[in-house]
């Protein structure tokens, strides 16, 4: 049995957030959530509270044993983006992109 949870329009970018998410694909649930209590990266808070949902989400279901639970899937999409202006020399400007992530983590059994 799966256990899904998925955190939409999180302003950090998406490659950043790719970067703390490689780190824990694959790897049981404690040792995911320890990793990332320690990282000391934006995106590592962001995913260890989807991860926490998500196992939140799976102790509602009484056929999954929470104990056993891995990281089956991780992955960061790209959300819409704000787009700003910044002034430049001799009255130029240039676009700013902020960035903004989905991010959707899938818990399995061992």
């Amino acid at each position: 049995m799966e256990a899904k949870a998925v955190s939409k329009y999180i302003r950090i970018s998406p490659q950043k957030a790719r970067l703390v998410a490689d780190l824990v694909r694959g790897r049981e649930v404690e040792l995911a959530i320890n990793t990332l209590r320690f990282m000391p990266k934006k995106g590592a808070r962001i995913i260890r509270k989807v991860i926490e949902s998500a196992i939140a989400n799976a102790a509602q279901n009484d056929a999954i044993d929470v104990d056993t639970l891995y990281v089956k899937r991780i992955f960061v999409d790209g959300g819409p983006m704000l787009k700003r202006i910044r002034p430049r020399a001799m009255g130029r400007a240039t676009k700013i992109l902020k960035r903004t992530s989905h991010i959707t983590v899938v818990l399995d059994e061992a």
